[in-house]
């Protein structure tokens, strides 16, 4: 995190999640519409104790650079803990999940406001809002909230509530307002997309809210997802990806293990076996696709048989981009109490993991050279194909155009395309 001096400007510093990036952009336009300044907001990150430990070490270097500015902490971690960022003598006030993306909220803070309610009793979603997150080309837009489940290793549901989604014609509404301010591509977003429309009347699955979006909205040219979650992947979303050419063919799946024994103490609704089904069906549906992951190494009783099988699921699903999380104990969790992996082996499995996906990420970079692919110009001549590989365009282009280019060569970053 670069640290700067923001005196006189509002800013808005950001740890986590897609959805919390998401949150930021509408922090950041409502105190535009309000003229707020010398105010800096973190927006804090709980999913590992590491985490949020990063979220105060932040705060107190910031307040250092800007002694003048007043210094707002919200996100989950605030969410989770305010008692412990109120008493921090940099911290001026704290704003609960629920609020901080409310219209107004920084013009009716005061020195120790304490803004954080009980977010498991929150039933609705604030009103999304379409912010320009800086980009000309994509951004995000966030479908629902919370999260019903309940896995041993995770607090984000007590930091976000349950599931609350946004209704369809809201969706509607707001991605073609996106698209009609010159945006070409969306990212759906949330805390548990495949749980969309389970507590809207008529109980639409994120499949039929998905062809509902793209037919009413042909001008849109391209929609991507964010973590899709195995159990929750149906026929419906699958026939979606095979007859849909604007939903984009990379899907980010939520695996964590390749293990059952692990799989099922980590209270997840999958098995290694319908993880790899359903990473068939995708490819069978769009060859094309890449897919990403989630990968959890050193879970507690992770053994090195429990491993291998991670392992090896890696290659029988054909994962890569792969995010690789160490195991760490984030208390409050079941998963904090159960007997613990060497943190030494731990982080040693994750370089074994990260390996691995960055070897499968350059044999899909190399499978690439010679193909004629269609980018989205983002800033610097950079962008992304369709199955989110990274491009740079030598010859001259404008963010926000989708060009047919062709692949010339690569380096370990970027494929290069004139």
């Amino acid at each position: 995190m670069s640290l700067e001096k923001y005196e006189n400007k509002f800013k808005v510093v950001t740890f986590g999640c897609r959805l919390n990036h998401y949150e930021s952009d509408v922090m950041q336009k409502n105190a535009e519409l309000d003229n707020q300044e010398n105010i800096i907001v973190i927006n804090t990150c709980a999913v590992t104790n590491e985490a949020e430990r990063q979220c105060k070490q932040e705060i107190r270097k910031l307040k250092k650079l800007n002694p003048q500015s007043k210094i707002y902490a919200t996100g989950c971690a605030v969410q989770l803990n305010p008692d412990e960022f109120i008493k921090m003598d940099e911290v001026d006030s704290v704003i609960g999940n629920e609020y901080k993306t409310k219209r107004n909220i920084f013009s009716y803070l005061e020195d120790k406001n304490y803004l954080v309610t009980d977010i498991m009793k929150t039933v609705s979603t604030n009103k999304i809002m379409v912010v320009n997150n800086g980009h000309k080309a994509r951004t995000n837009l966030e479908i629902q909230q919370g999260c019903d489940h309940r896995c041993t290793f995770c607090i984000i549901p007590f930091a976000r509530g349950n599931n609350r989604s946004t209704p369809i014609g809201e969706l509607v509404n707001c991605t073609r307002e996106l698209v009609q301010s010159g945006f070409k591509e969306v990212t759906l977003t949330g805390v548990d997309i495949c749980s969309y429309g389970s507590d809207l009347p008529g109980k639409p699955r994120l499949g039929q809210m998905l062809k509902r979006l793209l037919k009413l909205i042909p001008e849109l040219p391209r929609l991507r997802l964010s973590s899709l979650d195995p159990a929750e992947v149906d026929d419906e979303l699958i026939d979606l990806i095979k007859n849909e050419e604007r939903l984009l063919p990379y899907f980010h799946l939520s695996v964590q293990s390749g293990d059952n024994i692990i799989l099922k103490r980590m209270k997840r609704r999958h098995s290694r076996e319908d993880a790899i089904e359903v990473a068939r069906k995708i490819k069978s549906a769009r060859p094309e696709s890449v897919i990403g992951s989630d990968i959890i190494t050193g879970f507690p009783t992770e053994t090195e048989i429990n491993f291998q099988n991670t392992m090896k699921l890696i290659d029988d699903a054909h994962l890569t981009k792969l995010h690789v999380f160490p195991f760490s104990p984030k208390a409050g969790t079941p998963a904090s109490k159960m007997p613990q992996v060497n943190p030494h082996l731990v982080k040693e499995r994750a370089r074994k993991v990260r390996q691995k996906g960055n070897d499968n990420f350059k044999n899909i970079m190399n499978s690439q050279l010679g193909k004629n692919v269609k980018v989205l110009v983002e800033k610097e001549n950079k962008g992304y194909t369709e199955n989110y590989l990274p491009v740079k365009i030598i010859s001259s282009a404008k963010e926000g155009e989708l060009l047919n280019v062709t692949i010339s060569r690569k380096t370990d970053k970027f494929l290069i395309a004139s």
